[in-house]
């Protein structure tokens, strides 16, 4: 099941249908790691100008700055998760749309949610992952453990939130944090294989259209099975219990 959704989003991140909402994604997806950049920059070049021995001694001068430009690095890397939550916030309705109406004309198709709505919660997963990396930031030099902690945390937290995100198109809270408990193994598998696309670098900026679009595929496999089951009622087209 999983195996398979992974599949069909991979073919479809690139498709001529969600190409537009690609460039859009990116285009976001920079614009907001420019701005991040430019804040780190702003406060370590603050934090380094303010210390004699730093100003004193050209070496120490850059030798400083060459360790600030890779800690940069590393903390752009910590911080691409919760980059992606907002991005995926934003584009995963328009994301959804064109998945269920290629691959799933038949079913009714899911209702979106307000944009101040969706926005919000992907602030609110953002902030919650935000938190959650800078803990693991704080792993970071103590080896096997860093990785290990950055990539466990991001499993779990992508994995809820883009599920979430694609299953609050057809089913009230409560119905999607029980189909989510249910298939915990299952989402928290697709949350790995997105904790491991954000470690490869320039293909981690499609994350959260390749994210939208996986959990769209698995939402449905996963709905298609419970209602076989009896577990959810069926959902009218355009309605969303």
């Amino acid at each position: 099941m999983l195996i398979q959704a992974v599949f069909a989003a991979a073919r479809e991140v690139f498709s001529p249908a969600l190409r537009p909402i690609l460039w859009k994604s990116l285009g976001l997806t920079a614009a907001l790691l420019v701005l991040v950049w430019l804040g780190l920059t702003r406060l370590l070049d603050y934090l380094l100008t303010g210390h004699d021995l730093v100003a004193a001694y050209p070496v120490v001068d850059s030798f400083a700055y060459f360790l600030a430009g890779a800690g940069l690095i590393v903390a752009l890397i910590y911080l691409l998760p919760a980059v992606s939550a907002i991005v995926a916030g934003y584009f995963l309705d328009d994301v959804a749309e064109v998945v269920e109406r290629k691959d799933y004309p038949a079913d009714p198709p899911g209702q979106a949610l307000p944009l101040g709505k969706s926005i919000l919660y992907g602030l609110r997963f953002a902030g919650l992952s935000l938190l959650v990396n800078l803990v693991a930031l704080l792993l970071f030099f103590i080896p096997g453990v860093n990785i290990v902690a950055f990539f466990a945390a991001n499993a779990y937290l992508l994995g809820r939130e883009y599920f979430e995100l694609a299953a609050g198109r057809f089913w009230p809270a409560q119905d999607v944090s029980r189909m989510r408990v249910e298939n915990r193994g299952t989402v928290l598998a697709a949350g790995a294989v997105l904790a491991g696309l954000v470690l490869i670098p320039v293909l981690n900026l499609v994350t959260p259209i390749f994210g939208a679009a996986l959990m769209v595929h698995l939402h449905k496999r996963l709905a298609a099975r419970r209602l076989a089951g009896g577990a959810f009622p069926r959902v009218e087209a355009g309605e969303r219990l």
